[in-house]
């Protein structure tokens, strides 16, 4: 099944007006050395609709108060915000109670949030931990630390040569000590779309808990934690249109009441006194000090913002460049794409044979080209690709056929600049 295939009645979407929707971000009007910018790094992070950047404005200019602890009309004003952001969170990923969303500072800290509270807590030693070789070192690092002082194991599903999980490997690595799977919605290298409902099915039925990294995914992908039966889901607002320092963690409500405070302090408290504390039902007990209230408030805004936008047309959108790039790109000389799976999200992985990625991307962005170059966070699946780095680029709902059209004529400049 294609990502494409994901969103019901998309073959016969009206087409999705890229060129309208691009009034919206005023940071795609800068020039690059003289170029018109053409920003392909939506995979680290996207740009900002101006009805982000107004939400956020807003609230500090009438509203600036820290929430849950003031009576006055101005902290009452911002904890209404705040609750509501959380609430828009709740429906976008169609969780189910707003208590199983945890505003945090971004992806890397919600997966570090669960590995630090529900793995210390509940890890033991020759416990297993499943990984695959496609995770972000977010989802990789913490999971070893915590792996160290439990004394569990980690382990790695592999992936093939098309960026795919190899799932025959599935059956044999989840055991009877696997106690977490932890895996990608989207990898930020190869775009692959992972099974996360059937590995889910698959690892419940071994006692596992599924933790999943949403960070790719929430930008292009319909996202339903229940009807994927996850039990974590981690994502960060500002690769989906809103601020950098604020995401999310979802998790179930029954594993987050089991689950001590990830950090102590104000906010996450029933009651101190010295001879011991009682702490807040989720999600307080989770946002220990002032939370990032403005920042928060913008994420609510994004999904607002996505709300306006045609869902069906936009992933077609989002797909027929990813499908333009991919044969643009891999028909040039001495370019090796790296991932070709069948379901993916918008996200291009290449080398260039003889030139580094950083090289690359140099020259490109002296033509006000904009992508990532190197390991992208992701060390291990370079190695099992046998490259140093690639050079990635990643589309969004406001990029065009004709910017890729840019990033080809920029990548012959590569050829006639490194032979």
């Amino acid at each position: 099944m294609t990502a494409t295939a994901r969103v019901p009645g998309i073959a016969g979407a009206a087409p999705f007006d890229a060129e309208r929707a691009r009034r919206d971000f005023p940071g795609l009007a800068i020039r690059i050395r003289g170029y018109p910018l053409i920003y392909l790094d939506n995979a680290a992070t996207s740009q900002r609709p101006r009805r982000v950047i107004e939400a956020i404005s807003t609230f500090e200019l009438t509203h600036a108060a820290n929430v849950h602890r003031g009576v006055h009309t101005l902290s009452q004003e911002a904890t209404a915000a705040y609750d509501e952001a959380r609430e828009k969170v709740r429906a976008f990923i169609n969780a189910g109670h707003a208590s199983e969303i945890i505003f945090t500072s971004g992806t890397t800290a919600s997966l570090n949030l669960v590995a630090g509270s529900f793995g210390r807590r509940f890890l033991k030693p020759g416990d297993e931990i499943l990984l695959t070789e496609m995770e972000h070192h977010s989802n990789l690092v913490p999971w070893q630390l915590i792996a160290e002082q439990t004394g569990a194991v980690v382990r790695a599903l592999p992936v093939d040569d098309h960026g795919e999980l190899e799932q025959e490997a599935l059956g044999r690595l989840i055991g009877p000590r696997t106690r977490i799977v932890a895996l990608a919605h989207a990898s930020n290298v190869l775009g692959t779309v992972n099974p996360v409902r059937e590995i889910a099915e698959l690892a419940h039925a071994r006692g596992a808990v599924v933790v999943v990294d949403g960070a790719q995914a929430v930008p292009h992908l319909p996202v339903d934690v229940q009807q994927l039966g996850c039990d974590f889901y981690a994502a960060s607002a500002h690769k989906m249109y809103g601020p950098t320092g604020v995401g999310f963690l979802y998790g179930r409500l029954e594993l987050l009441e089991k689950m001590p405070p990830w950090q102590g302090g104000g906010g996450t408290i029933e009651r101190v006194a010295f001879e011991g504390t009682t702490f807040a039902p989720p999600p307080a007990r989770f946002e220990a000090g002032t939370p990032p209230i403005a920042q928060a408030i913008g994420l609510g805004a994004a999904i607002d913002y996505f709300q306006t936008l045609a869902g069906e047309s936009l992933a077609r959108h989002e797909q027929e460049l990813l499908s333009y790039a991919t044969t643009q790109v891999g028909q040039l000389p001495g370019i090796r794409l790296i991932g070709t799976a069948k379901d993916r999200v918008s996200v291009l992985s290449f080398s260039v044979e003889g030139v580094h990625p950083h090289d690359v991307g140099t020259v490109l962005d002296a033509r006000g080209v904009a992508v990532r170059a190197g390991h992208h966070c992701a060390q291990p699946l370079m190695r099992r690709f046998g490259v140093q780095g690639t050079v990635r680029a990643s589309f969004g709902l406001y990029n065009l056929r004709e910017e890729v059209d840019v990033l080809v004529e920029a990548l012959g400049e590569v050829r006639k600049v490194f032979g």
